[in-house]
């Protein structure tokens, strides 16, 4: 008797890719069960050419959008035709041909040997290769890095913007997706619901593919419009993870700490603007209470954010080190 080999199915959100797409779907390896493609509402020929290689290549699967929803509503659709399909490992590539198919086995190798639920790529560990990143790009990725650092409390990982990624059918099913942001703050989301899954998330080291591409990242626009829906994923994630799933220190030091530090700011402040259109010197009990107030409130929101830290989910020791070759001989072979 025999157990068939796992499942990969990779997603690749399409829109206005007509000329690059046919080169990434024929680069994708043999063992990939299922090539799920969907047409994000593309106003040229892509899904004419996705079409053209449903019918030459069984593993396709096109799906269509008749208006543009963006990569995160794209990914959804794809999402669950993935879990409708049963695979056991779900990939999202790009389908502009900046991500290279020959990376497939080490980005699923930690998931394979049990290090991890997540793994994303990672372009900031090579000088050389990130050297091709525009300065634009490569600006944007460290502030929304950082940030999306806060938000998720995945604090290890470094290139949080690269869309290459992988996930397992568990975490996937575990996943609110038609809660997932649509837009450009689709991969931050996506990080933020693993992470209140407790999921572990590996960072897996990929080389930047960029050439002459100019980035389509405007910094202020995204400093405007990303931080206020990274707030509101910061807010679910300390109420889901550290109050519904489990009380924690993080929920107590926050709760007494935040009305303490924003009393402190605001008292202090008052009095302050009061001292200066007056004239007159705050009283030194004035002074000291806004100040202890404020140092108190801050001393716990920093040991809140320590505890985050700390709680962090990590990647696991690996059951066993995998070459390339055995990861792909995982999904090409059956076991008796």
């Amino acid at each position: 008797m025999s157990s068939e080999a796992p499942s990969v199915a990779v997603v690749i959100p399409c829109y206005q890719v007509e000329r690059p797409i046919r080169a990434v779907i024929e680069s994708l390896p043999s063992w990939v069960t299922r090539v799920i493609a969907v047409d994000d509402g593309s106003t040229e020929r892509t899904c004419e050419v996705l079409r053209q290689l449903e019918a030459e290549d069984v593993r396709v699967r096109v799906l269509e959008h008749p208006e543009n929803r963006g990569v995160g509503g794209a990914m959804v659709t794809g999402f669950k035709e993935a879990l409708a399909i049963g695979a056991d490992y779900v990939v999202k590539i790009d389908g502009d041909g900046q991500m290279r198919a020959g990376e497939l086995p080490r980005l699923l190798a930690p998931l394979i040997d049990g290090r991890a639920d997540f793994a994303k790529g990672n372009r900031m560990l090579n000088p050389h290769e990130l050297a091709l990143m525009s300065r634009t790009r490569l600006i944007g990725n460290i502030v929304l890095s950082f940030l999306t650092k806060v938000a998720s409390g995945c604090w290890h990982v470094l290139d949080v913007q690269n869309g290459y990624l992988a996930l397992t059918n568990k975490l996937l099913r575990a996943m609110p997706l038609d809660r997932l942001e649509s837009g450009y703050c689709f991969e931050n989301s996506l990080l933020v619901h693993a992470a209140i899954q407790n999921a572990a998330v590996a960072d897996v080291p990929m080389p930047a593919v960029y050439g002459s591409k100019t980035s389509s990242m405007r910094i202020g626009r995204v400093l405007l419009s990303l931080p206020p829906k990274l707030v509101s994923l910061l807010l679910v994630r300390l109420f889901m993870r550290h109050v519904v799933h489990d009380l924690s220190m993080v929920a107590v030091y926050l709760a007494g700490g935040v009305p303490l530090l924003v009393f402190g700011l605001v008292f202090g402040g008052y009095h302050w603007w009061l001292s200066a259109t007056s004239g007159t010197p705050a009283p030194t009990g004035t002074v000291v209470l806004a100040l202890l107030t404020f140092l108190l409130g801050f001393i716990l929101v920093l040991q809140a954010v320590d505890h985050d830290i700390r709680s962090s989910p990590r990647p696991r020791s690996p059951r066993q080190e995998l070459s390339d070759e055995q990861i792909v001989s995982h999904f090409r072979t059956t076991e008796p």
